[in-house]
């Protein structure tokens, strides 16, 4: 029995093409492993879709601004570097200068100056470690917990007025999709972020 199979072509290297293919023989069906005639046929170029991500992600960075403007008073946003250093306190606990340097992959240094930002504006406050360890943490206060908040909402209302024409069932798809490209990025990275 002559077998073939259509193997849709990316530029990526040949595959040798093994199916199960069922057959009647003496009257029981079995299986059984068979080489099949690969046939290659062309579908574009691969990076193209891979081309159209970096340009858009790229556009995405350039709005970064836009919370900044409608629907939100100027005078309650957060530096990015705080709201993303409360943001991660609030969802895993206390937690010291070295679990932080190693949950963002910042130096210490650089962790340093922002907790004492933080400490300064008072966002975060020092704490022992409940765990008995010799090492200092940072917990966040209620006063970060209400800037935080007040940061996190003026987001969802800018985020509503862009997507205001979308369905909820595509707006369910982004959000999905886009999870799934930031876990992507955690696995190659190697530092998963938690979610709520």
């Amino acid at each position: 029995m002559h077998l073939t199979c259509t193997i849709h072509a990316t530029g990526m290297a040949p595959v040798m093409c093994i199916m199960h293919h069922r057959r009647a023989e003496g009257g029981q069906a079995g299986w059984k492993d068979r080489p099949c005639e690969v046939r290659y046929e062309e579908v574009g170029d691969v990076e193209e879709p891979t081309r159209r991500v970096e340009y858009e992600n790229m556009l995405l960075g350039r709005y970064q601004h836009l919370s900044k403007s409608k629907g939100r008073p100027k005078d309650s946003t957060l530096e990015r570097s705080a709201y993303i250093l409360l943001s991660r306190i609030r969802i895993e606990g206390p937690m010291s200068i070295s679990e932080l340097s190693d949950a963002f992959g910042l130096d210490a240094s650089t962790l340093r100056r922002q907790t004492a930002a933080a400490l300064r504006a008072g966002l975060v406050e020092h704490t022992l470690d409940p765990d008995g360890g010799v090492a200092r943490k940072f917990r966040i206060t209620q006063e970060g917990e209400r800037r935080l908040d007040e940061e996190r909402e003026g987001n969802v209302r800018s985020l509503a007025l862009v997507l205001a024409d979308w369905s909820d069932e595509d707006i369910a798809c982004f959000a999905d999709y886009l999870q799934r490209f930031n876990t992507s990025i955690e696995r190659l990275a190697g530092k998963p972020w938690p979610r709520p």
